[in-house]
């Protein structure tokens, strides 16, 4: 039977476990309290954040964030990222940051697409 070690610690190293059933639990606990602050800020939506900035509202910018936070600690704690070697963990980092920038190529393409029909005299076809 093999030992493993486990990195024990939260945001390098500001909170640190004493063992791995303590580290789920606060990773747990991690996430839970993002997902609640995801909650309040859709239910109650403060209007100081529904301000746009970059054509989007700063509300969307902070969904956005947190949902990249939940799915970083996720894959990070959860799938046991953590524990692979750096090559693997950087393919499948560069992988990610590749197909989404790709997917907002194509977002941006259709977009102008879309508009372009929009903008015409004539309709080609309906949505």
């Amino acid at each position: 039977m093999s030992h493993q070690v486990h990195n024990l610690e939260l945001f390098r190293g500001l909170i640190k476990f004493k063992n791995i059933t303590q580290k789920i639990w606060g990773v747990l606990i991690l996430l839970s309290i993002v997902t609640l602050v995801e909650v309040a800020l859709g239910i109650f939506k403060p209007k100081i954040l529904l301000l746009y900035f970059l054509n989007m509202k700063i509300l969307n910018w902070i969904f956005i964030s947190l949902t990249i936070v939940k799915a970083y600690y996720i894959t990070w704690d959860f799938m046991h990222m953590r524990d692979e070697t750096k090559t693997l963990r950087r393919v499948v980092v560069w992988t990610f940051v590749f197909l989404v920038l790709y997917l907002i190529f194509i977002l941006i393409q259709e977009a102008g697409d879309i508009f372009d029909q929009g903008s015409n005299d004539y309709i080609k076809r309906d949505f």
